[in-house]
This record gives structure tokens, sequence and C-alpha cells, in this order.
């Protein structure tokens, strides 16, 4: 088949462009395949539709009568591959809602350079479905914080984050270019369930929220000062005796004011 490469149980499929993994893949070399490479596809999760009695709707997106949209998996294609140990999915378009089948003897996992933002998510995911991974890279990702995604990131900030992930992937070896260390495991262990990145809300969704807001709707002065066309003020004496010991004030106050 055009574009397919293979060299013994390593089967290559890259730069094709494609949005799911091919039938034609699974069928021919799912059985024997230990590690497949899709890096530089299109790889993503979409919706496709099909016929249906009733009017739908999947999240935002309405469906016309006679059409029902489903959730179509872009990695549905490989339940094929039963004995697949090493899967690259470099260069692609997946995000945080990735979904993978049940792969028991995958060990190695590199999802660099896609488009996944949070993690938690994808971590338990991971944890679930291939619980014998020992090598994951997310580099280039959002969701990993380093200078190769934004300058503004620091070392903190990527430490932060492996101890979380150790946390969530207990069996890992390495992560990203970096093997794992007795020390990260032991604070992965200790602390890593408090390092979770929390996403920054949207600056625009955090001001109309903050408008309409219960609590910014307090205020001190009453309704009818808020009027600038409305003055109102309140004129009078009162008698203010102040007995603070230390005060530098009370030596210039006569005694005809106390």
């Amino acid at each position: 088949m055009a574009g397919v490469v293979v060299s013994g149980a390593q089967v290559s499929y890259i730069s094709q462009d494609c949005e799911e993994i091919p039938e034609f893949l699974g069928r021919k070399y799912g059985h024997m395949a230990k590690r497949l490479d899709l890096s530089f596809n299109l790889l993503r999760y979409f919706l496709s539709h099909h016929n249906a009695p009733l009017w739908a709707m999947v999240g935002d997106f309405p469906c016309a009568p006679g059409r029902a949209w489903e959730a179509e998996k872009s990695l549905e294609g490989l339940k094929t591959f039963s004995y697949l140990e090493e899967l690259i999915l470099d260069n692609n378009l997946l995000g945080n809602d990735l979904l993978l089948p049940r792969l028991p003897h995958l060990h190695t996992l590199t999802l660099n350079k896609n488009q996944i933002t949070e993690l938690e998510s994808l971590l338990d995911h991971l944890a679930e479905v291939v619980p014998s991974l020992q090598y994951l890279s997310l580099l280039g990702n959002m969701a990993c914080p380093n200078e190769l995604v934004c300058k503004e990131k620091d070392e903190d900030d990527y430490q932060r984050y492996r101890y979380f992930v150790l946390h969530k992937l207990t069996n890992l070896k390495f992560l990203d270019t970096r093997k794992v260390t007795r020390r990260e495991r032991e604070e992965a262990l200790v602390r890593g369930a408090f390092m979770k990145v929390v996403k920054p809300k949207d600056a625009k969704a955090s001001s109309d929220a903050a408008s309409t807001s219960p609590e910014m709707l307090y205020t001190p002065l009453p309704s009818g000062s808020r009027d600038l066309t409305n003055h109102r003020g309140i004129l009078g004496k009162c008698r203010y005796i102040y007995y603070g010991k230390h005060s530098e004030g009370n030596r210039f106050i006569r005694d005809d004011q106390l």
C-alpha cells in the first residue's frame, strides 16, 4: 500500500494527511505490528452523521431531521493492533478528548506537538487503557509547561508538571526526554496530587462573570448617591474626643475644644 513502510514488526504511515486510521492498516498489519508510527497526520476527534428518524443534538451541534451525529474516534482503528508495544502519534491534531482502545502491551507512547491543554482526564484515561506504560512524551503541548510552548514557563513549572504526571502514572520510567529519578518518584508520592496546574479562565469570560456576579453589585454607598446629578450630604456638629495615649495630635488640642 502507498505510504506504508514496514520493517519487521515496525509499521510507519507518516505524513498521509489521514484523519482516522485506515482500515487496511489494521487488517494487514494489526496482528504483527509491535511499533506503529502515525506521526505528521491529521488524527483528531471529529463528528460524522448517520441516518436517524428524529431530531438529535450532540454538544452544540444541532442535527437536521433524518440525521444524527455520532462521535468518530480517530484512533479506534488501533483496536486491531492487539500486540502493539510502541505508538508514535507526534504532530497530529489530538486534543483533551483523545481516546485509546485498551492496549495492554503498550509501554511507549509519544504525543508530542498535539493540541492537549489539560492533563488530568488524559492521565486518568491512560492509566486505565495502557497499564504497562513506561515511556511517555508530551512535549510541544500546552499541557506540558516548558519553554518550547511558552517562554513564561520555567523549570519550576515543568517540575511540578512532572510530579503530577508521576502521581497519576506510577509506572513511568521516562517522561519526555528525562529519566524518572527516585527523588521525583518520592516527591510525586507525597506532593504530586497537589501539583495540578489549573488552566486560567479566559479573560473575557472572567470579566463577563464578574460584571454579573452578586458580589460585584454590592456598594457601601446608598443607591441615591450613585447618581451624579443627585447630590446629598449631611452638615452637623459633633463632639469628638480622642483618648489615645500615643497620639501626637493631643499636643495641639486646646482645652476649650475638649
